[in-house]
């Protein structure tokens, strides 16, 4: 892919606002913690950045959508709190990178709503059938508050931390160049598979899983 700089975001955006930023002693290294608002929702997107990033190539990012049942409560029915450790370790163990964290619970629904699905999923529905039968969607996600937020930090090109082709395909859109996907790995569970195994199907997540899972 290209490894042009990062197109400018149209200035009429103006999206977020950054707000504050400290160094953050974490498991994975020493980070620089830096939050944005949202204007207009007040929303606070955080991203734990890793070295020098501005004006660089090919730095590993991850665009992480917060997921609370997993992250908090340890939720098994996704791999969410598994994908967002290994994008940590990956960063920390390299010169240079981000995990950009955003606030869109539930694939953008919030958390009411995805507990609402969860009940439609515990009697026979998958994700994206809940989803639809409460009135959404399948993915209300958005990227261009994250391009932002990479147009701040000033990088020139990002290798994507992901399995999903319609995130680079969002983050494409809004300007940003991602040089190459490095897959997220995270390992299934009896309660995730089956939404794994959606999520591959339904909307093309490269997602390796074990044929005997």
């Amino acid at each position: 892919m290209s490894t042009a700089h990062l197109h400018a975001v149209p200035a009429s955006r103006n999206l977020v606002e950054f707000y504050s930023e400290a160094p953050l002693p974490t498991r994975h290294g020493l980070l620089r913690a830096m939050v944005f608002r949202e204007k207009g929702t007040g929303k606070e997107h955080v991203v734990a950045v890793k070295g020098d990033v501005r004006g660089q190539e090919g730095v590993p990012v991850r665009v992480h959508s917060e997921c609370l049942t997993s992250e908090i409560l340890g939720s098994l029915k996704c791999d969410c709190r598994e994908q967002l450790e290994r994008a940590l370790e990956l960063v920390g163990r390299s010169e240079r990178g981000a995990v950009i964290y955003l606030r869109q619970e539930g694939r953008g629904i919030g958390l009411g709503n995805k507990i609402r699905a969860y009940a439609l999923q515990a009697r026979g529905a998958d994700t994206y059938e809940a989803n639809r039968a409460l009135g959404f969607q399948d993915d209300l996600r958005r990227y261009d508050v994250a391009a932002e937020m990479l147009k701040h930090l000033g990088v020139h090109s990002i290798d994507l931390i992901t399995n999903n082709p319609l995130k680079i395909d969002g983050l494409q859109a809004e300007g940003v160049r991602v040089r190459r996907r490095i897959p997220s790995l995270a390992p299934s569970n009896p309660h995730n598979i089956g939404y794994l195994r959606t999520k591959r199907e339904r909307t093309g997540h490269l997602i390796e899983l074990d044929p005997t899972a």
